[in-house]
């Protein structure tokens, strides 16, 4: 499942320029990238009560792109709570309160299962 909604690379930059780039490596199959990777993606699933990742082939590039930023979003707020201590003063508060606010409203665009169809304009 993991890397199915976003990118390891959209995480790392959500992050910020302080983080910790030890984390960055680990982008492996046992690696922290992975396991928060595969965390988000369930987080995701378990709170909109829908598969995404079997049906994510088929899904409009809206609904994709939201999966993606929403994702992104969460792991990145793991990298920050990973090692704080590089972040300039109230730096990583300001990017979990950003990443948190991401989070939020595409959970609620997800849950909204009138949203899973995109209309034509």
């Amino acid at each position: 499942m993991s890397f199915t909604f976003c990118t390891s690379g959209a995480a790392v930059i959500k992050a910020g320029i302080h983080r910790n780039t030890a984390i960055d490596a680990t982008a492996t199959a046992s690696g922290a990238l992975i396991l928060w990777s595969n965390e988000a993606e369930g987080r995701i699933e378990a709170e909109t009560h829908t598969d995404w990742t079997t049906t994510y082939s088929s899904l409009p590039t809206g609904i994709k792109n939201i999966l993606a930023e929403t994702a992104s979003s969460l792991i990145a707020m793991k990298i920050i709570s990973y090692d704080p201590t590089g972040y300039l003063t109230r730096e990583a508060d300001m990017l979990m309160n950003n990443n948190d606010d991401i989070v939020k409203s595409g959970l609620a665009v997800l849950s909204d299962k009138t949203k899973h169809t995109l209309a034509s304009p």
